[in-house]
């Protein structure tokens, strides 16, 4: 009796387990959204038959034991199977929730500069000394906040509408200057003679809540749209305020299966959203938020921008090795100035793994036309991601493993419901999408710009023709 009541015990022990196994991974496999309604159907017939049968075996008293057995093994089977595959279902549905948050709090990093030439390691010792900040930065006021926090004494704050004229108040006006990490990396790259003189007396971080544009939403499955993709080798997480060294606006048509994509050079001269009088770098746009890049964009092409995707450079590296490398075409013969030891590209196709990727795209000293012929390459890689993406279902079918070497490089403003859809209709369809990709064209010269005041710069001054001829494209591509 006893010996019976045991065996009851575990074939009902098998069987919730493999009933609860099975709910949740079917829940899990509904929530996540990417398979069409017929084969969730099936999905659902299969796993609820094989459990009726295991449940059904396992409970009969009157079923020869050796089936029995056979049947335990494979519930087990079954139980770990669920498990591994619930554990595969849930880690997606984790990872596009996380790159979706809309609103969360970043940090932001500040270091308070003075000259090399001053002694003095503590800015209180400057009795009644000031200090200046940017009225720019977005984050000025908790900013000052977070450095009277940091030190024992009272100081004066000044604001100043640009790095130029900050800079040229220090040792004047003020006694030093509190700087956002991605305003240090403009005076870096642009070797302002201050910043290579200066030392970093302290830094410290403040938290700030992320506020990410939300856009206009439409149905990507039935309605062009467009995404702005943004760049950048900034150091610091995806999520921080940076320049943007990649803008490409893409035009989505899901109705004829073309794809439009627009570069536009990093060192483009334009009006900031907003502002008025002396134009700026569009790379510069990224320092006051993707909010500012994505409106100076939507202003210059005459268009408006559905969604953002915004990457760091890691996410190429990651991506195209999680897709086993690409196929990229080189018009000429070079060794890039990255990863030089370890890639070098012939004139012709070639297959490249994510270092190298990463080489091409972001190679400008090799060639003529510099940052034009940078960004041609920064499409020749993403027509090469898309083209094996939509070519090869095993990748969409391991889209998890992708997404996860994608953790912390990139974030998006496409809603959950959007990005599992448009997974669904291509596992469905299998689609194959066209392709064409132009660039913005314009005159270097150097110029002020608004963001680092009457210090000359780098810049490029767009061509009319290629602007003009962008929009018409865009709105061509835009028709239904």
């Amino acid at each position: 009796m006893k010996q019976s009541l045991t065996k009851k015990i575990i074939a009902s022990i098998f069987v919730i387990g493999l009933l609860v196994t099975s709910v949740i991974l079917l829940i899990n496999i509904y929530k996540l959204n990417i398979l069409q309604t017929s084969y969730l159907v099936i999905a659902i017939v299969i796993i609820s038959v094989l459990d009726a049968l295991c449940s059904f075996i396992l409970l009969n008293n009157k079923i020869n034991i050796i089936v029995k057995i056979l049947f335990y093994i494979l519930s087990i089977l079954l139980i770990g199977g669920y498990i591994f595959i619930n554990k595969y279902v849930k880690s997606s549905i984790t990872f596009i929730e996380e790159i979706t948050t809309n609103i969360e709090t970043t940090q932001i990093h500040y270091d308070v500069l003075i000259p090399s030439s001053r002694q003095t390691q503590n800015i209180c010792q400057y009795s009644g000394a000031a200090v200046g900040f940017l009225n720019t930065d977005i984050n000025k006021e908790k900013a000052i906040q977070g450095l009277k926090d940091n030190i024992n004494c009272i100081i004066e704050t000044k604001e100043y509408d640009n790095i130029g004229t900050l800079i040229a108040a220090v040792g004047e006006e003020i006694e030093a200057i509190v700087l956002e990490k991605s305003y240090i990396e403009l005076l870096e790259e642009n070797e302002v003679p201050f910043y290579t003189e200066s030392q970093t007396l302290f830094s410290y971080d403040i938290e700030v809540p992320l506020e990410l544009e939300t856009g206009e939403q439409c149905n990507v499955l039935e309605e062009p749209y467009v995404i702005y993709i943004s760049g950048s080798d900034s150091r610091g997480t995806v999520r921080d305020v940076a320049r943007s060294d990649t803008n490409i606006v893409a035009v989505i048509n899901p109705n004829t299966h073309k794809i439009l994509l627009v570069t536009i050079p990093r060192d483009y001269y334009v009006q900031l959203h907003g502002t008025t009088g002396v134009k700026d770098k569009l790379t510069h746009a990224g320092v006051y938020g993707i909010n500012m890049s994505i409106n100076t964009i939507e202003d210059l092409l005459d268009t408006k921008i559905n969604y953002y995707i915004r990457a760091s450079f890691d996410a190429l590296i990651n991506g195209v090795d999680a897709i086993d490398g690409i196929d990229i075409y080189s018009d000429q013969e070079f060794t890039p100035s990255h990863n030089r030891k370890v890639c070098h590209f012939v004139k012709g196709t070639q297959h490249v793994d994510g270092t190298c990727a990463f080489a091409f795209a972001s190679e400008r000293y090799a060639y003529n036309s510099g940052d034009r012929h940078r960004g041609q390459n920064q499409q020749t890689v993403i027509t090469a991601i898309i083209d094996k993406l939509t070519n090869n279902p095993k990748y969409l079918v391991r889209y998890s493993t992708i997404l996860s070497s994608l953790e912390k490089t990139f974030i998006t403003n496409l809603p959950y419901e959007e990005i599992t859809s448009i997974i669904k209709e291509q596992l469905s369809s299998l689609n194959k999408w066209q392709i064409e990709s132009i660039s913005l064209d314009g005159t270097g010269q150097y110029n002020i710009t608004y963001s680092m005041g009457n210090m000359q710069l780098y810049v490029m001054v767009p061509n009319e023709t290629t602007v003009n001829n962008a929009i018409n494209k865009i709105n061509e591509y835009l028709k239904q």
